[in-house]
């Protein structure tokens, strides 16, 4: 009996939909789209449903991830993924309520791919060039904890991935390319922070 509950839980868990299964599906996704998206839609079913796991955005990093990767393509995707991710930290509700942005029902940040508010206090280009040196583009945006995390978050994946290459590591090439990714993420969610998430009650 314990062996068939457990076979009934596995086959769950495999065939159960989740979000990013939708963005599989889909015939407008390719290939190197879907093969991006396949291991968020694993991640999903891992993530989802545990209350531990919950994150404090609606949709989802994970789902934010998977349809940027499908709207913007892979490299802006995973460049709009990366810098979700570094917003996604202990600072996100204090700096969402104070744009004055808009809350999900449950109390989740509502964060979409195309944000309805604009704002030009700061210069986008200015934040973007000034994000080639991580969090600075984000400090001059007024997000200083995201540039804190963007920081911290691009030089340990740098130092990471020198520390591979300089022992010829097989996952070095992952390492790099996650550091690029990153720093890449720095300087788009730089550039989107002053268009998008500039407060005024700064």
């Amino acid at each position: 009996m314990k062996y068939l509950i457990k076979t009934f839980l596995f086959i769950s868990i495999i065939f159960a939909q989740y979000p990013a299964d939708t963005l599989l599906i889909l015939p407008s996704t390719s290939k190197i789209e879907r093969m991006l998206i396949s291991p968020i839609s694993k991640w999903q079913r891992i993530s989802y449903g545990s209350p531990e796991m919950n994150c404090q955005f609606f949709p989802s990093c994970s789902q934010y991830g998977a349809i940027a990767i499908n709207e913007k393509g892979p490299i802006l995707g995973l460049l709009a993924t990366s810098d979700r991710i570094i917003r996604c930290n202990p600072s996100a509700m204090k700096t969402h309520s104070m744009i004055v942005g808009g809350f999900y029902q449950d109390g989740r940040i509502i964060d979409m791919l195309k944000p309805e508010y604009i704002n030009d206090e700061k210069s986008p280009v200015v934040a973007g060039i000034l994000s080639i040196v991580p969090g600075l583009g984000r400090i001059y945006s007024k997000k200083y904890t995201d540039g804190l995390f963007g920081f911290l978050l691009t030089s340990v994946a740098y130092q990471t991935a020198i520390r591979s290459n300089k022992k010829n590591s097989i996952l070095a090439p992952f390492f790099i390319s996650a550091a690029v990714v990153l720093h890449g993420g720095e300087i788009y969610g730089s550039y989107r922070s002053a268009k998008y998430y500039t407060s005024k009650k700064n």
